[in-house]
């Protein structure tokens, strides 16, 4: 998809910053919004996922978050990165839905985990025997990560799989960076219980974000906005 992508956006305008994206898209070029969306929606399909816990909401909290950030996209000031204030909004948009479908689990804060005892899950590339298990240790590894208290699950995926870093995540998350660690802390114990003797694989496998869905959230995106048609349906 990245490659058909720079033939219809054109490579100048993929390559350019997410910052002066927004720019160009406030100065009247509404068309590269998609460069936005299409850039980040892997991690707002995750991050949404990890809250929501079903693939067609989260793809609904990807349209309302894209819909929000748009509509308020003057007032983005540059103090973050676009990155984690798309984010942010993606997570309160989540969030909401989760509360009023009263789907948020209780914190056991008691629970404690030994984190040196945790291996990392994004460490090792698969090898060969592991990549032939892979669908089935996906499937293992979303279940358990599903099973995680929401608190748990979005401070692991934004940190985990999605690669922020213990600042980021907290900035998304609208929390202090040492209940990240906590959260991170006891979320790496809990998942230890199921995936110790898998621990190796990749969590790039963990909630897929299927191109097919990328250009159904940008159509749905550029209809409800009235931006007209999107550049790989022109």
């Amino acid at each position: 998809m990245y490659l058909l992508r720079q033939e219809r956006l054109g490579d100048t305008e993929d390559r350019l910053p997410d910052e002066e994206v927004v720019d160009r898209v406030l100065r009247g070029e509404v068309a590269l919004f998609e460069i936005l969306m299409r850039r980040h929606n892997p991690r707002i399909y995750r991050v949404a996922r990890a809250i929501v816990k079903d693939e067609d909401e989260a793809e609904d909290v990807m349209q309302q978050a894209y819909v929000n950030a748009y509509t308020h996209l003057s007032q983005f000031a540059g103090r973050a990165r676009f990155s984690t204030w798309l984010t942010r909004i993606a997570v309160y948009e989540a969030l909401a839905r989760a509360r009023r479908r009263q789907q948020l689990e209780p914190m056991d804060e008691a629970y404690g985990a030994d984190e040196g005892e945790m291996t990392r899950l994004v460490a090792r590339q698969p090898d060969p025997e592991q990549q032939a298990l892979g669908g089935e240790l996906r499937v293992l590894l979303e279940s358990a990560i599903d099973a995680l208290p929401e608190a748990y699950r979005s401070a692991f995926v934004l940190r985990e799989v999605e690669g922020l870093s213990t600042a980021e995540t907290a900035e998304c998350l609208g929390i202090n960076e040492e209940t990240v660690k906590t959260r991170l802390h006891r979320a790496r114990g809990r998942l230890r219980e199921t995936l110790y003797r898998s621990a190796g694989f990749g969590s790039a496998l963990v909630f897929p974000f299927h191109y097919p869905r990328c250009d159904r959230v940008v159509d749905a995106v550029f209809t409800r906005l009235d931006l007209g048609l999107p550049q790989h349906r022109r």
